[in-house]
């Protein structure tokens, strides 16, 4: 499979070649270069935008294909008071899932973060900023953001936390070198629900139930108003389909 280092290594020897061929007094296509160098471009961007390619790290993006278990994944949180209905309509529905929350926002919201752990709800780190340019950063201001957030969410839980999921799903060279530092799991997910694209429930709702399968970990994001009205639809649908619910710890 391709990945970031492969694409690297391959781009340097075409681009070395072309300049061989340039020394030799063979015509030198300048056209061929920037061809290289667009193709290139291209896919670094699609193996940074596209997490599920494990391009510039291996992250997890689905549990076993083989067991009928899933993971609700919810991102951006805690935020009162979302999070909260969020977690009422959990443990209505006896389901656990997974948090991946933003270090600024715990501030406040210590009380949800004790109830995600007594309900024994899995968390991890979303990054402290969730900075729009987080991905452009170098790997000492990433490392100091993403160090920050285990913090916050130590200080407030008692926990250390393993899983990280990059903020938009982008992942970097930076990103890679970082986790490892840390010895974060990159976590991404294989059903999207694009459910801050649209608030349209019954949308949401078939577009998750014609996409979730076996192994299935689902992106959705409590910080919305209308997360509880799509999970009171969507956690039954996927219990009929005998589904069992998991954590990611």
């Amino acid at each position: 499979m391709l990945n970031h280092r492969l694409v690297t290594a391959f781009f340097a020897i075409g681009i070395g070649l072309v300049f061989i061929f340039c020394k030799l007094g063979t015509p030198c296509f300048y056209w061929l270069q920037m061809l290289l160098l667009f193709s290139y471009l291209i896919i670094e961007f699609a193996g940074a935008y596209f997490i599920g390619l494990n391009f510039h790290l291996t992250s997890l993006n689905h549990l076993n294909k083989n067991e009928n278990k899933i993971a609700l994944t919810f991102d951006d949180g805690p935020s009162e008071p979302q999070t909260i209905k969020v977690l009422d309509t959990l443990k209505k529905h006896n389901v656990k899932a997974t948090f991946f929350v933003i270090g600024k926002n715990i501030s406040g919201n210590e009380a949800v973060m004790k109830r995600m752990v007594s309900e024994e709800h899995s968390i991890g780190s979303h990054s402290y900023t969730h900075h729009f340019w987080i991905d452009m950063w170098s790997r000492k201001k990433l490392k100091g953001d993403i160090e920050k957030s285990l913090s916050e969410i130590k200080n407030v839980t008692g926990h250390d936390v393993k899983l990280f999921r990059p903020p938009y799903g982008v992942t970097t060279p930076n990103f890679a070198y970082v986790l490892k530092e840390l010895n974060l799991r990159s976590v991404g997910w294989n059903v999207r629900s694009y459910d801050t694209s649209t608030s349209d429930v019954n949308k949401i709702l078939a577009r998750v139930l014609q996409q979730t399968q076996n192994g299935s970990i689902i992106l959705l994001h409590d910080r919305l108003d209308y997360a509880p009205e799509l999970l009171d639809k969507l956690i039954p649908a996927l219990k009929e389909k005998k589904f069992e619910f998991v954590t990611l710890a």
